[in-house]
């Protein structure tokens, strides 16, 4: 996958000013396109727009792409790419849109940059495009077929057949396929639900399935995200938490997810906090299941016991396995947890924790959370490639220096 020679150097003298300018062109992008392609909205996820997360991740996904096509030196984009690609099945996002994407994208550079885009910039930008369009359909196809998905019809209807108040802004819904067998998934993949809101305007979230494998069923757990600041509260986890229950129909995508934990007897290290716990009980109900003897140590954090979703579950799970240790840090009613899993007060320090040697470590929570977790780990000697992460919406964390730097 290269560039042609001419475009190369046209990408090479222009990534820069294209770099400086990235969140204006794209938020530029979002703006016009979905004037002129209203239906698209229904697609993308409108919060992400108002808070600009979502024009940053693609300013930073497309710069970090065209870097590494005119940059041996540059990180490989293939796990970025992967991400995405599962990002969009979950979505149902089909090759057509990549045509309307494409158009728009690249009048908004033109319109952000003026008279530096001439015709020949336009078309070397052009090429960077398809070749990063070119590259996630060619991925998103392969991930649609292995599922045995109809990209034009990618919802599947699923029934709600449980319905567990885990906290007083969580709930866990247990949901059932209205027909055919459960999708096959792995512990730690997502699903989106889409959901009809009062408005009329149909909106789409993705949930991280909270249960490993069962086979009849799947479990996401729903945080209900509250308005801050002046920000409203989450339109569709608020739809959920006061209209889905036991016989509500939900439209569920096929599961997808690119961090697992990989299988073998190596030590595993899962931290997280808040939300961050629902891909962790997920992982540790399957290992509890099929390798009930591997190394685990779990740590978490969260504001209070009370808050601390899917608790009963996995201390059941822990202490049912041969080698499972965990720790958790409350910050408000760390005296009163439970002593079989014991509970620090304040925010986590991993500083001295035991960290088993040659571990795989999986991290989940709030970014910030993620990065002071990864370099305390990095300083105590962990390998940067044993560290996986999970983020909740746009991967901002892929906003590296040397991609803002091209």
């Amino acid at each position: 996958m290269k560039l042609t020679p001419e475009s190369e150097a046209i990408v090479g003298a222009t990534a820069g000013v294209v770099a400086e300018h990235a969140d204006e062109i794209t938020t530029l992008f979002y703006r016009e396109m979905f004037a002129v392609h209203p239906d698209l909205l229904r697609v993308f996820n409108r919060a992400n727009q108002a808070l600009g997360e979502q024009p940053r991740a693609l300013a930073a996904s497309i710069v970090a792409f065209a870097v590494q096509l005119i940059d041996p030196g540059a990180p490989h984009f293939a796990p970025v790419m992967r991400r995405i690609a599962h990002k969009h099945v979950s979505l149902g996002i089909t090759a057509r849109q990549y045509t309307i994407v494409g158009r728009h994208l690249l009048d908004a550079v033109g319109t952000v940059l003026g008279d530096a885009v001439t015709p020949e910039v336009r078309a070397a930008w052009d090429e960077v495009y398809w070749l990063f369009g070119c590259s996630l359909i060619a991925e998103e196809a392969k991930l649609y077929a292995l599922a045995g998905t109809d990209p034009n019809h990618p919802w599947k209807k699923h029934r709600v057949v449980e319905r567990v108040e885990e906290s007083a802004d969580v709930v866990s819904l247990v949901l059932a396929p209205l027909s055919g067998p459960v999708a096959f998934y792995r512990a730690g993949q997502y699903v989106a639900i889409a959901v009809d809101l009062p408005d009329g305007s149909r909106q789409p979230r993705q949930y991280t399935i909270s249960s490993g494998p069962r086979g009849d069923s799947l479990r996401v757990t729903i945080k209900h995200v509250r308005g801050s600041g002046g920000t409203p509260d989450g339109q569709v986890s608020t739809w959920l938490h006061e209209n889905a229950h036991p016989g509500t129909v939900l439209d569920v995508s096929q599961p997808a997810g690119d961090v697992l934990v990989r299988d073998g007897e190596s030590p595993l290290v899962l931290v997280s906090a808040g939300i961050g716990i629902t891909p962790v009980a997920a992982i540790i109900e399957d290992l509890s299941r099929r390798s009930p003897a591997r190394t685990v140590r779990l740590f978490h954090a969260d504001r209070a016991h009370a808050a601390h979703a899917l608790y009963a579950p996995l201390r059941r799970q822990v202490l049912a396995m041969d080698d499972a240790r965990a720790q958790n840090w409350y910050r408000e009613d760390a005296e009163s947890a439970p002593t079989l899993l014991p509970a620090l007060p304040g925010r986590m320090d991993l500083t001295e924790v035991e960290l088993p040697n040659d571990a795989d470590v999986f991290l989940c929570g709030p970014l910030d959370f993620m990065r002071t977790s990864r370099s305390t780990l990095l300083a105590r000697g962990v390998p940067p490639e044993r560290i996986s992460y999970e983020v909740f919406g746009p991967d901002l964390w892929a906003r590296q220096p040397a991609v803002e730097a091209a």
